[in-house]
């Protein structure tokens, strides 16, 4: 396969944003729209080693990491777990530091697609850093929901199990028994990367023929980087710009569609 292939499979699996940039042979560096939470992006790399090509962030995600969190609270306790079990979800192996995806059967996309799930579930361990204050919008979101929706006919973490087994578009909460569905996100101001990872699965079910709407509740917004907003408008349905203060909306707007649809 060309670059220039490899490159419009990236594309289209991942952002139009995305570049290759040849660092010699048989060598590329990925340019995504993704970042940290201090605006770097993440360091990817393709190459081939071996007989095989792979994808590698060169130890750059945990020497990062490293800048803000002692490596000894990496390799122990709650920021290990969350960094071995994100690293097992999406196959990525941990080699002394360096985190690396093989592409399996020419499935480039798929493997870009994997790893930068992987490297943005482990930058999450930077919400545990002591000088930060924990965020309770997941937790209030889904009490709301919980609050809202009959148990039921609500499934949070929800994934597609035909076409998705091993659940890279995990659906935050799913609100059945109705014609069609709703999907409903809950989208962290400090994540980035979720917009455009929700982004992704909201076009992935639309091209698997799958019936659905979408609801998207902001936890703040206006710090929403306008260029990721812009994009993900463009695909998203029904959408909250806050969590904090639209409770009786958002809830409202759940009951009408359930009764509705």
């Amino acid at each position: 396969m060309t670059p220039g292939t490899i490159k419009a499979e990236f594309k289209s699996r991942i952002s139009e944003q995305l570049e290759l940039e040849e660092q010699g042979t048989e060598r590329f560096r990925v340019l995504t729209p993704f970042r940290f939470d201090d605006g770097d992006h993440y360091e990817i790399v393709l190459k081939r080693e071996g007989d095989r090509w792979i994808l590698t962030d060169e130890a750059n995600t945990l020497m990062h990491l490293s800048y803000w969190i002692d490596d000894k609270d990496l390799e122990t306790g709650t920021r290990k777990e969350i960094i071995d079990n994100s690293l097992a979800l999406f196959s990525v192996e941990n080699r002394d530091g360096e985190l690396i995806i093989p592409i399996q059967n020419e499935r480039w996309g798929d493997a870009l697609f994997n790893y930068v799930q992987a490297l943005s579930k482990v930058s999450d361990v930077s919400f545990l850093s002591r000088e930060r204050v924990r965020s309770t919008f997941l937790e209030d979101f889904r009490a709301l929901m919980s609050a809202t929706v009959p148990a039921a006919r609500l499934a949070f973490e929800w994934m597609d199990e035909e076409h998705d087994p091993k659940g890279n578009y995990p659906v935050d909460a799913r609100i059945n028994s109705m014609r069609i569905p709703l999907f409903v996100y809950a989208l962290p101001k400090t994540s980035e990367d979720k917009i455009n990872l929700t982004q992704i699965a909201l076009l992935t079910f639309e091209r698997w023929g799958i019936p659905f709407q979408s609801l998207s509740i902001f936890e703040d917004q206006e710090e929403v980087p306008r260029r990721a907003l812009a994009r993900y408008t463009d695909v998203s349905g029904k959408a909250f710009s806050r969590l904090d203060g639209n409770e009786d909306q958002i809830a409202a707007y759940v009951r009408r569609v359930m009764n509705t649809n």
